[in-house]
């Protein structure tokens, strides 16, 4: 990694600038990481854009333990620390920031700057890759290989012009099903291109969720099922609206499919303090306690046999707790064999008070 590549962003001052240097500015914006400079009582009096996505600052100052006590050491020795460090990507949730972090004292006024590298995205891309070799080609198989015995099937049903049609018809269904498999392995790729806090936007969550519903509102009625959504607040958060809205999308989906005919799904958006929570409940056919703590796996399928009628790819959910683990939130689930399900996702509320341009 380059230290030297000049950032393409514009460095930002909070409070008492003058107190920085012109030069010390230049060098930091050189650097190709974000940074940021704390005074003696530990408020930012500078920062780079970035910093704003790695959750460490509340009213321009320095919350993050670790890096506290990076900086108190520094000020204590007068000698730079590095160190690699994991930081939650939000209040809640279980995605985590992978950093390298460089903290040095700026002269004699007490001033400390900290220079962060995230190696994040490198590392959930390695990790990515070694889970999801293991088991595509595993998921592969099965219907391409029935594919193949379809094909042989009617080849031998030739002279059979019903038998072909049923076995076309079959064809047709494992090629859907091949179909949407790829199509959930290309949305998961998609998902690790980028830091969605890093690289997103402010946008309404109330707006995703209206989205995602008009995307399934033809498979809804075609099984008569009733979708409300009640939302009590406009919340605004930061990141990738089109993979917040794929994740409400997903649950939606799973909730239609997995839901009796006649019956009803509810999305409900309520303020929850400095979260926002999205829920989507159903009257389906539930979850067995058993399976709850694995149904966020990749392919794993609480019944198998209800997938291949649905085509359920075994990917949704696991698509679903990836983004919202991105975006600093959780996702969690609560269920009643017979009695439906419930899906709760919980996201930081953006600082921002109004939607990004463009979205």
């Amino acid at each position: 990694m380059s230290l030297f590549k000049r950032s393409a962003e514009t460095p930002k001052t909070l409070a008492q600038r003058p107190l920085i240097s012109p030069e010390l500015l230049d060098l930091l914006e050189a650097f190709d990481a974000e940074s940021m400079v704390i005074s003696t009582s530990d408020v930012a009096l500078f920062i780079s854009e970035g910093i704003s996505t790695f959750n460490i600052l509340r009213d321009q100052r320095l919350i993050s333990e670790p890096l506290l006590q990076l900086v108190r050491a520094v000020r204590r020795s007068g000698v730079s620390e590095e160190a690699t460090l994991e930081l939650p990507r939000g209040p809640i949730g279980s995605g985590m920031h992978d950093l390298f972090v460089k903290v040095s004292k700026l002269g004699s006024d007490g001033l400390v700057s900290i220079l962060i590298f995230d190696d994040s995205e490198m590392r959930r891309l390695d990790s990515i890759r070694r889970d999801f070799v293991a088991n595509i080609s595993h998921e592969l198989k099965t219907p391409i290989g029935a594919l193949s015995i379809l094909s042989e099937a009617v080849l031998g049903a030739s002279d059979d012009p019903v038998a072909v049609v049923r076995f076309a018809n079959r064809m047709q269904t494992e090629a859907k099903r091949l179909s949407d498999l790829v199509q959930e392995i290309i949305n998961l790729s998609r998902l690790q291109d980028d830091d969605p806090l890093k690289n997103g936007s402010i946008f309404s969550i109330a707006d995703c969720a209206q989205e995602a519903i008009d995307q399934v509102r033809l498979s809804a009625d075609a099984r008569n099922i009733e979708i409300i959504f009640d939302s009590n607040c406009d919340s605004l958060i930061q990141g990738d609206r089109i993979q917040i809205t794929m994740a409400i999308h997903n649950l939606v989906e799973n909730a239609i499919n997995y839901s009796p005919e006649g019956t009803r799904v509810a999305v409900t958006i309520r303020d929850g303090g400095e979260l926002c929570e999205l829920s989507v409940s159903d009257q389906g056919i539930g979850i067995p306690e058993k399976d709850l703590e694995r149904i966020f796996e990749r392919f794993y399928r609480v019944d198998p046999a209800r997938s291949r009628v649905t085509g359920g790819t075994g990917l949704g959910l696991s698509i679903v707790k990836h983004i919202i683990t991105n975006h600093g939130g959780d996702v969690s689930v609560w269920s009643v064999e017979n009695a439906g399900t419930t899906f709760t996702i919980r996201i930081p509320h953006s600082d921002s008070q109004s939607p990004s341009e463009g979205n």
